[in-house]
């Protein structure tokens, strides 16, 4: 059984293409009837646009087999007094879904994906944190990857402001225990019996998402397409507990090591 990521992983950090054995491995376990959910951190476009332009690439696999944060928010945040942060078209799916912007007396601080915080915009959120507002983070990926160069993920920003406020924070996607295991709960629509040490999570991102998948218990597999040119950059740095199971240089060499059977 698998959880699969996307960014970095099925797709290009670069040009969101599909990456080399990516597409075969979602027909292999198709083939297979193996168990599995595509679990992304995908804020920037509504759900049903985003999992349609997998579908547009060669991505064959049901709706049912998709999560993403966007899908567990309504459950999470108010609608009302959100000072939201991140892309233009994050804020835009934001409120095509509904939810009132309010950068006077927020009740809610969301943060999303972005490349250009201004400190300017640091500054306000701190002050929202400072006057009550509660911190929620769409979720909590350590580095984003775009135009060739590495960005403070979400869960960077997260760590800043909680540092800086001395404020707690909630995070919708992955890899909170919330997402993960909604995404465990559609699982075992699959097979009954699903439990998370059955699971392997795949991912580029390993402190964020497989950090979080190895400690409810998850096998996790490294992949080195998306934000980290290689196993060195980063995994001697982790703590051994949270290091992956192995690394892999793309979806296709996990196919080429025939773990699919």
């Amino acid at each position: 059984m698998y959880f699969l990521d996307v960014q970095g992983t099925l797709i290009s950090d670069v040009d969101k293409s599909p990456i080399e054995g990516s597409r075969e491995f979602i027909e292999e376990l198709n083939a297979k009837n193996t168990p599995y959910m595509v679990v992304t951190n995908n804020t920037k476009k509504a759900s049903e646009d985003f999992y349609e332009y997998l579908q547009s690439i060669g991505f064959s696999f049901d709706f049912e087999h998709y999560l993403d944060p966007l899908m567990l928010l309504e459950s999470r945040v108010s609608k009302e007094g959100v000072a939201a942060y991140g892309a233009a078209e994050f804020l835009k799916t934001l409120q095509a879904m509904g939810y009132t912007l309010d950068f006077e007396n927020p009740k809610t601080l969301l943060i999303a994906i972005k490349e250009d915080f201004s400190a300017d915009e640091y500054a306000q959120m701190i002050d929202f944190l400072l006057f009550g507002a509660s911190l929620v983070g769409m979720h909590e990926t350590s580095i984003y990857a775009k135009n060739n160069k590495r960005y403070p993920g979400v869960g960077a920003v997260l760590k800043l402001l909680e540092f800086a406020t001395s404020a707690s924070y909630e995070v919708v996607g992955k890899p909170s225990l919330a997402f993960y295991s909604e995404a465990l709960k559609r699982l075992q629509t699959q097979q009954s019996d699903a439990a998370f040490k059955d699971v392997t999570m795949i991912s580029d991102d390993v402190k964020g998402d497989l950090g979080g998948a190895k400690e409810l218990g998850m096998k996790t597999l490294f992949v080195t397409s998306g934000k980290y040119k290689s196993e060195e950059e980063i995994v001697p740095l982790l703590d051994v507990a949270l290091r992956p199971d192995a690394v892999y240089r793309n979806m296709q060499d996990i196919l080429d090591a025939g773990l699919l059977g």
